[in-house]
């Protein structure tokens, strides 16, 4: 009942907020890329600083946290692109299903992590973002590069560049950096950082619903279930698995469900529209999977507290 309380209600109620604002009274798209931009590059960069610079890091082992995600996310890209050939899908329509069964709403999986375990889950759920979003930007952009339409720019070159100036990050390193090191910041910078930080969870909730779109074609809903069991079952079934069998504990093991159990985040779109992905195909998995998500996640959580004990 705690998960319920405390983590899907709220998110349903900003997820909700955000799809009415977006429809009824905020309809300029100027102004949620305005909101999405603060929270991508200043809001949610600042929660992981200071998350991560005030964690006790100790309860965090990185070899198992890697093994957790990184061998489930390879697994199941390589059962997305066999599905994806079995199903005959075009090569847009390929790119887009890759997206939908691996990228994460960061955003969302933050919402969760700090109602569960507080400050902690945020630190944890930070690292391991570290550790995902390099590896399924990697993963997505190259499959981009090589599938996308062919009258597409593609700038696979800049792949490199991307991740070393991805603010999320860059945020981790900074947050470590201060944690190891025992750095003490003045105390007029960690107010402000922690003042700069309060948005994150709510901004990055309301802008997920204000992108939610719900038009399919008849095609779409097999490409849609495809994406859909491969992200927000198979993914975190493989993961916790995983976790548990090398012993990870809470907060960590919470983070590992959280991260591989989250919807695809709406950026997948714009990553689509840049590079010849399948942009209507995407907002439709987009959507379908963030109000699936409301379902599934809590039932990860209550699995994987099951099995852990």
């Amino acid at each position: 009942m705690d998960v319920i309380s405390n983590g899907i209600t709220p998110i349903v109620l900003l997820l909700g907020g955000g799809l009415l604002v977006r429809r009824r009274f905020l309809t300029d798209e100027r102004f949620w890329a305005g909101l999405s931009w603060m929270s991508y590059w200043v809001f949610t960069p600042a929660l992981f600083i200071t998350s991560i610079g005030e964690a006790d890091l100790g309860v965090v082992a990185p070899g198992p946290l890697l093994l957790s995600v990184a061998i489930p996310i390879l697994l199941v890209a390589a059962l997305a692109f066999g599905a994806a050939r079995l199903t005959r899908a075009n090569g847009p329509q390929l790119t887009s299903l890759m997206q939908g069964s691996i990228r994460i709403n960061t955003y969302i999986g933050l919402v969760f992590a700090s109602a569960l375990h507080g400050q902690a889950g945020v630190a944890t759920f930070a690292l391991a973002s570290a550790i995902v979003v390099p590896l399924v930007n990697l993963v997505c952009v190259t499959t981009l590069s090589i599938h996308g339409a062919a009258d597409a720019p593609r700038p696979p070159s800049s792949l490199w560049r991307d991740l070393a100036t991805n603010p999320l990050i860059l945020a981790c390193a900074v947050g470590l950096l201060i944690n190891v090191t025992d750095i003490r910041m003045p105390g007029f910078l960690q107010t402000s950082l922690e003042m700069v930080a309060s948005p994150a969870l709510v901004a990055g909730t309301l802008i997920a619903g204000a992108a939610l779109r719900f038009t399919f074609r008849p095609r779409d809903l097999l490409d849609i279930g495809i994406a859909s069991v491969l992200k927000l079952a198979l993914l975190p079934l493989a993961a916790m698995s995983i976790a548990i069998a090398v012993g990870t504990t809470e907060p960590t093991l919470t983070s590992i469900v959280l991260i591989t159990a989250v919807p695809t985040a709406p950026s997948a779109y714009i990553l689509a529209a840049r590079m010849g992905g399948d942009t209507r195909l995407m907002a439709a998995i987009t959507g379908a999977q963030t109000v699936l998500a409301t379902a599934t996640i809590p039932l990860m959580l209550l699995l994987s507290a099951a099995l852990s004990r």
